[in-house]
């Protein structure tokens, strides 16, 4: 079954318009979650909305949204007064510009979300707006509006569909260069440098996220696994501390290390490689048919010329 849209509305450039449903590009369900639990009664524990003042439970028809502008003091706004928020963004992504991808700080990324066209009618609409987004090699910024606010987001072909990311707004980001006044700029000598290098070398490959693995999530499986048979529980022990002095030690012990892992996984898939070798040589081998034995046995019952007898 196809989950359902997070979003409908419209795609627009210029005056080029077409119907799009955006969707949640990741997701959270497949984690291992928790309920809390009551210690004493193992049932569930359930969160009541409470008057904060008389304790009374409240109906949730009772309850608005409140800005506060001082303490204990709020505007009160009704449900009916935010709808009147009115701005075309919340039916519309309507594109602004086109920027160079690379130009996008990084820490103004926010969710992923895929892009298709709602329907059959707007498909070719779809097509010319996706496909001029990529002539162009950029990315190109809307406006949308869900979960009550108003999101930037960039859009970019991918495949025959696309892709948006939600960007943070100036104000939601902090300055990195307000962290880093506080690091010392350190001289590195050049053999340590080296070193560092060379260790980043031996750990060089490629971006393959079906390797990731989530460590945590698989304990979290095997703890909940022991539970359940009644398996007893034991902490892990701490992992032992290396008699590591100096940073230039360290740096010479790690690239030992790595050396030795690489050396070791070199060796691993030579000696896969030399057993799928014998393998296919065993393949490779002919098989005795009849002809074969046929062929065999004139050969042997005929003498060579080299041990013929001579009168």
């Amino acid at each position: 079954m196809a989950p359902r849209a997070y979003w409908k509305g419209y795609l627009k450039l210029s005056l080029v318009s077409c119907p799009i449903a955006l969707f949640p590009a990741t997701s959270e369900r497949e984690k291992i979650s928790f309920h809390q639990l009551n210690k004493e009664t193992g049932n569930r524990i359930r969160y009541k909305k409470v008057d904060a003042e008389t304790g009374d439970e409240v109906d949730s028809a009772n309850i608005i949204k409140g800005y506060e502008v001082s303490k204990s003091e709020y505007i009160e706004l009704e449900p009916g007064e935010l709808e009147a928020v009115a701005i075309e963004s919340k039916r519309v992504i309507e594109i602004d510009e086109f920027v160079p991808k690379a130009e996008i700080d990084k820490l103004y990324l926010r969710d992923p979300y895929i892009i298709v066209p709602d329907g059959e009618v707007g498909q070719q609409a779809f097509a010319v707006i996706r496909e001029a987004i990529r002539k162009e090699g950029m990315v190109a910024l809307g406006k949308v509006v869900f979960t009550s606010r108003e999101h930037i987001i960039a859009l970019e072909p991918r495949n025959n569909g696309m892709v948006g990311v939600t960007l943070r707004y100036p104000y939601e980001v902090r300055q990195p260069e307000e962290y880093f006044d506080t690091v010392d700029d350190e001289k590195d000598p050049k053999d340590m440098l080296d070193l560092a290098i060379d260790i980043v070398d031996t750990k060089r490959g490629k971006f393959e996220p079906e390797k990731f693995e989530d460590h945590y999530e698989n304990a979290l499986k095997e703890l909940l696994r022991k539970k359940q048979k009644g398996e007893k529980i034991e902490r892990p022990k701490e992992p032992a501390r290396t008699n590591v002095v100096n940073l230039m030690d360290a740096l010479r012990q790690s690239l030992k290390a790595a050396d030795a892992k690489d050396s070791s996984a070199t060796r691993a898939q030579s000696k896969k490689g030399k057993k799928r070798i014998e393998g296919q040589r065993e393949m490779l081998l002919p098989i005795p048919g009849k002809k074969d034995k046929e062929a065999a046995a004139k050969s042997t019952a005929r003498p060579s010329g080299r041990h013929r007898k001579t009168g």
